[in-house]
């Protein structure tokens, strides 16, 4: 889990898991009725993640993930940290699947390319996330971006992580620590109060972006990274 938790918090989550434990074997005995309820549990995280990567188009890569992790639940055993595991590991793979197709799709440029840029996430974050978390996810490297993500909306371990994009467990703790400093530096600053630096006659102000409030399962990340370690 990511950060502590209040004594009422784990018991809604233990509660929560144990809901998603019981839907996941349902399906896998062919209760086809229950991927939907899991779909709903999990499909907001998974988008989050996706759009928070820049995918051009999350909805369907969404839907790509779903179908895949459906069409294998078969196959599937363990427990509801490793369904989430495997399925954040489905969605890493069908972004670089995108990733793929939209540079075979034009011509080649390094740039470009948000295997080696984050340029193409930026895009995604200032046309489509709330104003504070495009601050904060914008500040952060790729790589950065990538883990914080896995770490909030995937609910992962840093071992799972670590698993997920293939580094090792120091560097994904290295990243993450830096993409959390990041963040509350970037929440600070939105917070701090207009000043007036004399004998300058203009005021020089910065944002007072005030408490974020969650609402989307991004922006609950971005607040979650930035209270927890």
């Amino acid at each position: 889990m990511v950060g502590p938790r209040s004594p009422r918090a784990r018991r809604a989550a233990e509660d929560g898991d144990a809901e998603l434990a019981g839907w996941i074997e349902a399906a896998r005995a062919g209760d086809t009725d229950c991927y939907g309820w899991i779909w709903q549990r999990l499909a907001p995280r998974v988008h989050g993640y996706v759009r928070g990567r820049g995918a051009r188009h999350p909805e369907d890569v969404t839907s790509e993930v779903f179908l895949a992790a459906f069409t294998g639940l078969g196959r599937f055993s363990g427990s509801t940290s490793d369904f989430r595991a495997w399925l954040f590991t489905i969605a890493h793979h069908k972004l670089v699947d995108e990733y793929r197709r939209r540079a075979d799709d034009a011509e080649y440029e390094p740039a470009q390319d948000p295997r080696q840029s984050p340029s193409a996430e930026v895009r995604a974050l200032h046309s489509e996330l709330d104003a504070e978390v495009q601050e904060m996810l914008a500040a952060l490297t790729a790589e950065q971006r990538e883990v914080l993500l896995l770490r909030c909306l995937g609910d992962l371990s840093v071992e799972q992580v670590a698993e997920v994009t293939g580094r090792s467990v120091g560097a994904v703790k290295q990243l993450y620590h830096r993409a959390v400093a990041t963040s509350r530096r970037t929440a600070e600053a939105r917070r701090e109060p207009p000043t007036v630096v004399a004998p300058v006659p203009f005021p020089r102000s910065s944002s007072t972006g005030g408490t974020i409030r969650p609402s989307s399962a991004v922006t609950q990340a971005a607040s979650t990274a930035m209270t927890d370690m």
